[in-house]
């Protein structure tokens, strides 16, 4: 077992607290504004794309196939962009569907939709009285947010290095028929940075289900997201068609950190029946979503290569952040056993788990310096970590400089917070051994 400021005695962490506690006041007085609470592209990330609406100045709105963009149509979105989809999830076009610039208004529609009018083959949820969801968890909060507005019950799974814990999820699968669907980050997931191995994927695609009709909500918001390499996610939908359960999946991602959040292309995809079920609700929802945005991010990628060099400029932006965040805490906290963090290859997060009970403190002394987080527990269902220990960390927003600055600030209070709580236990207050044994 893994032992908090192993070697250290009594009287050394004393000093080590009065020296921390001078630090932290010293921070307080630099008046601090750092916010690392949300995982935004920062602005030299934002400029990577200025060239899009330099078309809309130079050329006309007309598509490949003929189609005035201006106008209205096309309720699935305009079919050089669906192109581009198709390539990056490797499904066919007729199984795509555009959006606007959010992918979770398509996921918020589709939950929507289920409730409202059913799925395709499925009763409305809304007759059944209650409806549950299977959260792996540290997850997105944003995820956990639709199923609380709509009154879904949720279920935390655990995370694995490998993905959810499967034995848990088929377990639960196969015994309760109001278990609807669960949610998925399956590559560089939100927070962990984990990518599901391809036995996790497979178990998805073939696992027995009580429910006739459940659903996996699967989260590619970061699929060409790489930073070190490019990790490979199984294509579930593929796995889904071979284990007779194609209606099972729907893919969800979009543009918004590869080109510009308030203003990208949105996509779903799913099966071919799944697809046109969709479509006939959405033809009264919308007469069609902004094609003038589809053409333009049509003709500025050109094609899934165009992509693909786009993002390695993002890469050369956010991998010395990423690099810096995990020096920095190696550095401060690497021989003291009071932290871990994960070394993702991709995406817009790390994820920082602290002794137990320990989380909101170190997020609030955060706060109290100048350092503003992601809130403590946001990362599990109904916000509540149920050992308050992880933290999410976004390091893609601020600028360099200032994030070593949030960073070293984080360090102290994680330093603090831990400290404080071992010396108030009354078996370390007694204590007379030479070093602590305290325990994670």
């Amino acid at each position: 077992m893994m032992k908090l400021y192993e070697g250290f005695a009594l009287e050394q962490l004393i000093e080590r607290k009065k020296a921390l506690e001078l630090k932290f006041e010293g921070y307080k007085k630099e008046n601090f504004n750092l916010d690392m609470s949300r995982g935004k592209p920062c602005v030299d990330q934002l400029n990577l794309s200025n060239e899009i609406y330099k078309e809309a100045l130079s050329s006309d709105f007309i598509s490949e196939d003929g189609v005035d963009c201006r106008n209205y149509g096309l309720v699935d979105g305009l079919p050089e962009m669906k192109r581009i989809f198709a390539h990056m999830l490797d499904v066919s076009e007729e199984e795509i569907i555009l959006g606007d610039s959010s992918s979770l208004s398509l996921m918020y529609g589709t939950i929507e939709k289920a409730f409202n009018h059913g799925l395709y083959n499925s009763v409305p949820w809304n007759k059944l009285g209650k409806v549950k969801f299977l959260c792996p968890s540290p997850g997105y909060d944003r995820h956990f947010a639709i199923c609380e507005l709509f009154n879904i019950e949720m279920i935390t799974v655990p995370m694995k290095n490998d993905g959810p814990d499967m034995d848990t999820v088929e377990k639960l699968v196969a015994e309760d028929e109001l278990i609807k669907g669960i949610w998925c980050t399956p590559i560089y997931s939100n927070p962990t940075g984990v990518t599901y191995s391809d036995e996790v994927v497979k178990r998805f695609a073939n696992m027995k289900t009580k429910a006739k009709d459940f659903k996996i909500f699967w989260d590619v918001a970061y699929i060409v997201h790489h930073l070190n390499g490019e990790e490979k996610l199984l294509n579930i939908l593929s796995e889904c068609k071979k284990a007779g359960t194609p209606d099972r999946v729907f893919i969800f991602t979009s543009t918004s950190k590869i080109t510009f959040p308030g203003a990208g292309v949105a996509a779903m995809a799913c099966s071919v029946e799944n697809a046109q079920y969709l479509k006939k609700l959405i033809s009264i929802q919308t007469i069609g979503p902004n094609k003038i945005n589809h053409l333009l991010h049509a003709r500025f990628f050109k094609d899934i290569d165009g992509v693909n060099a786009h993002m390695r400029k993002h890469a050369e932006i956010l991998k010395p952040k990423f690099e810096m965040v995990i020096n920095v805490l190696e550095s401060n906290l690497g021989h003291l056993n009071i932290a871990q963090w994960t070394r993702p290859k991709g995406g817009y997060f790390i994820s920082l788990d602290v002794p137990k009970g320990c989380a909101r403190e170190v997020v609030a002394k955060a706060q109290e310096a100048g350092v503003k987080l992601t809130a403590a527990g946001a990362t599990f269902p109904y916000g509540s970590d149920p050992e308050d220990r992880n933290i999410r960390i976004a390091p893609t927003f601020p600028p360099i400089d200032e994030l070593k600055q949030a960073i070293e600030v984080l360090c102290t209070c994680i330093e603090l917070v831990v400290i404080n709580k071992i010396l108030l236990t009354k078996e370390i207050a007694l204590s007379i051994t030479p070093a602590l044994v305290t325990e994670q």
